[in-house]
């Protein structure tokens, strides 16, 4: 089983995530926190300690990495699938099978939900508007004339009255042929969020 974890955790990292997010610290992350949950589940495990011991290690390790900076959800889906391959991988088994099949399952998921082709006309971004507008009916239309694509979802992230900006995180359709942006979108601060 600790060859098959460290497989599964060279897909994981380099296959799957950095192939197609190209950031280097994650790998490290993922493969780093793969193999201790596996050292420690294995110890855990032959040392006859109980498996809530065990299930609640995972939960500290989480809850310490997921404070300690700021990451994505679809990062914090490959953490989760990283912790999740270790423990399997490093608990007792009688039959391989299953523990194996579950490893698979975690990969395959994670190749399908997270590949370029699946929801690719979906996009988001954070969007500093160079005025205040607090009417929600007028910030979508605004953005959509903007940015020249369809809005499907808004969500103000500040509203500075003082400053006259607005701030919001744009969700939106990518249709592939995009409607002519105005030359007042220089006035605009995009920056850009990986979702």
């Amino acid at each position: 089983m600790i060859g098959v974890d460290l497989v599964a955790a060279a897909v994981l990292a380099f296959a799957l995530y950095f192939r197609r997010h190209r950031r280097r610290d994650l790998v490290v992350a993922f493969l780093g926190i793969n193999v201790g949950v596996l050292a420690v589940a294995t110890v855990l495990g032959t040392a006859e300690v109980a498996l809530g011991l065990g299930l609640g290690l995972f939960g500290v390790l989480s809850i310490i990495r997921l404070r300690s900076s700021e990451i994505s959800q679809r990062e914090v889906a490959y953490y989760f699938s990283a912790l999740a391959i270790g423990l399997i991988a490093g608990l007792p088994h009688t039959d391989l099978t299953l523990p194996i099949g579950l490893i698979v399952l975690i990969l395959a998921v994670l190749y399908i939900a997270d590949h370029p082709r699946l929801l690719s006309t979906s996009a988001s971004q954070l969007v500093r508007l160079d005025r205040a507008v607090a009417d929600p009916t007028e910030l979508r239309a605004e953005l959509e004339r903007r940015l020249g694509v369809r809005v499907t979802a808004v969500s103000v992230q500040e509203l500075n009255l003082v400053n006259e900006t607005t701030l919001v995180d744009v969700r939106y359709t990518a249709t592939g042929c995009p409607v002519p942006v105005e030359p007042t979108l220089s006035l605009l601060d995009l920056q850009a969020v990986p979702r």
